[in-house]
């Protein structure tokens, strides 16, 4: 039953980021939805044939108490049966959290999981390429923005952008021909994929997760350098001839989103959403409720992560969260060398991307979430329990990380 489990654990992890791409419609909903349903079908009878759980870390009962606090804003919902809505998908979302540290039991457990994660971005990567592709000349020349069929150009960005760092890791732990040179490749054919969404949060986070490939790479082998220089000279020549020129017309406005603060109508929804906060700032409108409770129209979301909690959840909801990250930070300067970094990296992405985005209600976000205290929980140093941040930055890798 432990291996039932896990595999559909791998299937889940390969089937999130492209999730979208596939729907079969109601009731069965896409994918990744029906992995979901089938990992949890099989974890339940696991878990309750174990004589003994696994102790829960401060993730795990972070995220529980974020769950439940969400599930009891029902009680004070402007909307109740939006928010019992959404306490259903906030389930199928967070789940993950629980699942992954119950039943990935050994680090090569844990690499297998994240190989899962990568090769289901580079599935992304090609649908986002083929749908560049299969648009015709003339839509091509006018269309700035492509992503995978059921894609939203900005979530294929985020989802890309989160594994750049992991594709790296997995380069340098790999000894497996064909997935080294499949995580190898993700790099430049993700780095395509994403130039083609337009996502100005996007193009933002990848320059944060490619610089930390980078430097997992380098630390990993400094003769690497050559390289990998040659592999971001080739990556951006394909993509400077391939991208059309709308898409970097588009990408060249990010300097004049941030000198008028308007990020795309995204300041007045942030606008919009504080005044809301300010007249319920401790327990929010109920979750679901952010575009109701600011007066804005139905399909509208807020756009950044910690404000979309502040409205629905108010500051109780919004400190778990901070607290949620707090632990994850924790989990990853527990551990040493190129998983440090590369993990740290897909922290900063998180963060970047989460500021433009409302990711709460994210299977990918809690997926990631899940990764934190496994990649502490097994690799470990027990002497950076009481040490600086400053400290656990600047210390050398350790050979076994490689």
């Amino acid at each position: 039953m432990q291996r039932l489990v896990f595999s559909l654990l791998t299937l889940y992890a390969f089937a999130v980021p492209w999730q979208y791409a596939l729907n079969l419609g109601e009731p069965y909903g896409n994918v990744a939805r029906i992995a979901g349903i089938l990992l949890l079908t099989a974890a339940i009878p696991a878990l309750l044939a174990h004589r003994f759980w696994r102790a829960p870390g401060a993730m795990q009962v972070l995220v529980l108490v974020l769950f439940l606090y969400l599930a009891v804003t029902y009680f004070w919902s402007i909307d109740p049966l939006t928010t019992l809505n959404k306490i259903r998908a906030y389930f199928q979302v967070m789940m993950i959290v629980w699942i992954a540290w119950e039943f990935v039991e050994t680090p090569a457990q844990f690499r297998l999981l994240l190989h899962s994660l990568v090769l289901g971005a580079v599935v992304l990567s090609v649908l986002t390429l083929s749908g560049f592709l299969s648009a015709s000349a003339a839509a091509a020349a006018e269309q700035a923005r492509f992503a995978a069929t059921g894609q939203d150009p900005n979530d294929v960005a985020r989802f890309l952008d989160l594994v750049f760092p992991l594709a790296a890791l997995l380069f340098a732990q790999t000894t497996r021909l064909w997935l080294r040179l499949a995580v190898l490749g993700y790099i430049p054919l993700g780095t395509l994929a994403v130039l083609l969404t337009a996502s100005r949060g996007g193009f933002l986070g990848i320059l944060v997760a490619l610089g930390f490939a980078v430097i997992v790479l380098l630390l990993w082998r400094p003769q690497s350098a050559i390289p990998t220089i040659i592999l971001a000279a080739f990556s951006g020549t394909v993509a400077w001839v391939v991208v059309p020129a709308e898409t970097f017309a588009r990408l060249a406005t990010i300097p004049s989103e941030f000198s008028s603060l308007d990020f795309n109508d995204r300041f007045t929804i942030w606008t919009e959403g504080f005044r809301a906060f300010a007249h319920a700032p401790w327990f929010g409108y109920g979750a679901g409720n952010y575009a109701l409770a600011s007066g804005l129209a139905g399909e509208d979301t807020a756009h950044n992560t910690l404000m979309a909690l502040l409205v629905m959840g108010g500051l109780v909801a919004a400190s778990l969260l901070i607290a949620i990250l707090l632990a994850a930070l924790r989990s990853i300067l527990f551990t040493s060398g190129l998983t440090r970094i590369a993990f740290l990296g897909v922290f900063l992405v998180w963060c970047v991307t989460a500021s433009v985005g409302s990711v709460e209600e994210n299977r990918m976000t809690w997926l990631i979430f899940a990764c934190f205290p496994l990649a502490g929980r097994f690799f470990v140093q027990p002497q950076l329990q009481n040490v600086s941040l400053v400290t656990v930055l600047s210390s050398p890798p350790s050979p076994e990380s490689a």
